[in-house]
């Protein structure tokens, strides 16, 4: 008697899957393996992901064409500072060498004096080339975190509703070979960071 009731059971079973398994597999309204859904999205097809043009956005967003003309202006004032300097030093030089052939100096100690205070003015002048070079790299890299921050921080409030998954970034065409047009929030991007930073000014 147990037999036969765990027999039954077990073909009552296997009934009901089947049963289960026929239902779902004819249901048009069933949702198939291929669907794609997005959180809260109007259109149902559309991945839950953007990204946006660095080289475009650089070019358009007002703080980042602000720190770029900034930075030119530190290159060319430093540019500008060890010119003026090195010219200055060439002339001396060479006032030194026409002094030298003419026998002008008093001494062959004060030439030596005077030569030695010129080689250690260009070597002052190779120092502060050095120096103006890894101030301005050091600048240019702040400014860039700054920017990173700006954009990153920017995106995470843009984004607080959850619609995109991922947000990537594509620089000349490298990230994305291929991406319809829809997914690109360049414009958008670039006209809300414009606005924010209208605003803070």
């Amino acid at each position: 008697m147990k037999n036969l009731s765990l027999i039954l059971n077990a073909v009552l079973a296997i009934a009901v899957i089947f049963l289960f398994v026929k239902v779902f597999s004819n249901n048009p309204k069933a949702p198939s393996d291929r669907a794609i859904f997005t959180k809260d999205s109007v259109n149902p097809g559309k991945l839950p992901i953007a990204y946006v043009n660095v080289d475009s956005l650089l070019l358009n967003y007002q703080f980042a064409k602000e720190a770029n003309e900034s930075l030119i202006k530190k290159q060319e004032d430093s540019r500008l500072n060890i010119n003026t300097k090195a010219r200055q030093l060439q002339t001396e030089m060479s006032e030194f060498q026409r002094k030298l052939e003419a026998n002008a100096f008093l001494s062959r100690e004060r030439a030596e004096q005077e030569q030695t205070r010129l080689l250690k003015r260009q070597q002052d002048l190779q120092d502060l080339d050095k120096e103006l070079s890894q101030q301005l790299m050091q600048v240019q890299q702040k400014m860039s975190e700054q920017l990173r921050d700006t954009i990153n921080s920017f995106l995470k409030a843009y984004n607080k509703d959850n619609r995109y998954e991922i947000i990537f970034s594509n620089t000349s065409d490298d990230n994305i070979l291929f991406a319809t047009e829809e997914y690109d929030i360049t414009s958008e991007i670039t006209k809300l960071l414009n606005e924010r930073y209208a605003a803070k000014k």
